[in-house]
């Protein structure tokens, strides 16, 4: 049992209503001091405002939050000092280079770090003197990262931190992230990017309509499918999906557009039955492969959706 003296964040029973519209249904969330959280959900599940009512941006319908031990109603000031956040978007002045953007962020708190250090975190020394306007992509969302990390957070809110960016700078922040778990900060983040969760987070949060559906480790929510391998194929036509069901050693079925998907505990038990049924369906396989088990699939099987999906629709 977590103490509370453990808890960076407890939530208990949030509920958001924009007019007759439920965004959240009951929230409740205990996040260790330390811990990487990672928020996962379909588009319009909840949780970036689940994340603005833990940092302050929006107040809740109804519930408790506590952060660091205190309530954004008696304690906000004091809050403020000891987080720091991204936002999905956030605006750059683009005629400051680098190092005054960041000076002027440091001065909003009370102990910040220096900013030649918040700048080195995010491996912005060489561009310290370059307007903002000359950046590049990568590069201005490892500004707005260095703007969170200035108020040396005990509390990181990065929401959505990668979204647009190319492999290297994607890359880049997480190694920032890594640091910044291997100092003790509490991280909580939300991303569409399964690689990702899996690299970053201690322990995964699944919100679909308002609601948490699903929480644990990456893997042992990839163990509780419960399946050793996954096979994706098409074939026309294809079989039926009640035959399918009934294979030697399938555990779930699902369909995507024409492709199906079977998750099975042993492999040469199930491969050879489903050719076996393509043929006598006198189907044609236009695709066959095997792999393991993924983070996307308990997305899949517990929404519907493909997290892959929902990144692209981001």
């Amino acid at each position: 049992m977590t103490s509370k003296d453990e808890l960076a964040i407890e939530v208990k029973g949030l509920v958001k209503r924009f007019g007759d519209a439920v965004a959240l249904d009951g929230i409740d969330l205990a996040i260790r001091r330390g811990e990487c959280l990672g928020l996962l959900g379909p588009n319009g599940a909840g949780k970036t405002t689940t994340v603005e009512i833990l940092e302050g941006l929006q107040r809740p319908t109804s519930g408790e939050v506590r952060v660091l031990g205190l309530s954004w109603e008696r304690d906000a000031e004091r809050l403020r000092q000891r987080i720091g956040l991204t936002l999905q978007e956030t605006r750059l002045v683009e005629v400051l280079t680098v190092e005054e953007m960041v000076t002027l962020f440091a001065s909003f708190y009370t102990r910040p770090l220096p900013v030649a250090e918040a700048i080195a975190g995010v491996r912005l020394e060489e561009k310290r003197r370059a307007r903002i306007s000359s950046l590049s992509g990568g590069q201005k969302q490892r500004l707005a990262l260095a703007l969170a990390l200035v108020a040396d957070p005990e509390v990181l809110f990065l929401d959505e931190p990668t979204t647009g960016l190319d492999p290297q700078s994607r890359r880049a922040v997480w190694d920032v992230v890594a640091g910044l778990k291997g100092r003790g900060c509490t991280v909580v983040l939300t991303t569409h990017y399964m690689e990702e969760a899996e690299v970053l987070c201690d322990r995964l949060v699944i919100i679909d309509h308002g609601r948490v559906i699903a929480q644990g480790t990456p893997r042992d929510m990839v163990a509780g499918l419960g399946a050793e391998q996954v096979i994706e194929f098409e074939a026309v036509p294809p079989p039926p999906l009640e035959r399918l069901e009934r294979l030697p050693s399938v555990v779930t079925v699902q369909q995507q557009d024409s492709r199906l998907s079977l998750r099975v505990r042993e492999l040469h038990l199930a491969l050879p039955a489903l050719l076996r049924e393509v043929e006598s369906a006198g189907g044609v396989l236009r695709h066959l492969s095997t792999r393991r088990p993924t983070l996307d699939d308990v997305f899949l099987g517990l929404t519907g959706r493909s997290l892959r999906e929902e990144a692209k629709a981001a």
